[in-house]
């Protein structure tokens, strides 16, 4: 299936919290949650990892999609004044018009950091610097990718469900991801699927349920010892 009929035949939805998402067929599911994206985004990853008090993040995604978690947390650093570097890492990048749509009037697309991403998207190397914030999103497969250890003091986990891409959530990737984490770095998903919580806990975290954003009952939250 071509690119742009993948999301042709999918429109852009809105969502309840007045932010949007898509629908990308080759899985089967919206990037984010239907219940409200943006909520998810600052409810699940960047309150979830702490990222919205640390003093200088430096955060790792797994799944960048169409850049609403990477926005949010764009936002969160610029209004604190905090330096912020983002590394994200998408094996299926959204048109450039989708990131562009999604974004339009939305918190963080104003962040020029964003906005030189978009005048460059999807043409690789896919990296800015503006603002306080060095955004890199790089583009291939995260599982053949060589992942940066003890960096991350906040990583997302936000690939598509376990059902539909099942790669991302297994116990030998959650390992992978475990080493990229600094002392006391923490891990969030929106997934609270029992596996997932198992495969963390392998992989040495310190897993914990938490309450879940719009739309899902419990989300986790799993921290490197320091």
């Amino acid at each position: 299936m071509s690119e742009s009929r993948a999301f042709t035949e999918a429109p852009i939805l809105d969502t309840p919290d007045g932010s949007r998402t898509a629908y990308n067929t080759r899985f089967g599911e919206a990037y984010g949650s239907r219940h409200g994206a943006a909520a998810q985004a600052r409810h699940v990853f960047v309150e979830g990892t702490g990222t919205h008090v640390h003093p200088a993040p430096r955060v790792l995604e797994v799944g960048f999609g169409i850049g609403v978690n990477a926005r949010a947390t764009l936002a969160s650093a610029a209004r604190r004044g905090a330096p912020l570097h983002y590394l994200a890492y998408e094996f299926d990048p959204a048109p450039r018009e989708v990131l562009a749509e999604v974004a339009r009037h939305q918190e963080g697309n104003d962040h020029p950091a964003w906005q030189a991403l978009l005048d460059r998207w999807p043409q690789p190397p896919l990296e800015t610097e503006a603002g306080g914030a060095r955004l890199n999103v790089l583009l291939g497969d995260v599982l053949e990718a060589e992942l940066p250890a003890g960096w991350a003091t906040a990583l997302y986990l936000d690939g598509f469900s376990p059902a539909r891409n099942p790669e991302v959530w297994t116990p030998a990737f959650a390992a992978r991801l475990a080493r990229t984490l600094a002392p006391g770095g923490v891990l969030a998903t929106y997934s609270a699927a029992g596996h997932v919580r198992r495969a963390l806990q392998a992989a040495g975290l310190d897993v914990e349920r938490r309450p879940g954003p719009p739309g899902k009952r419990e989300c986790l939250r799993a921290v490197r010892p320091a």
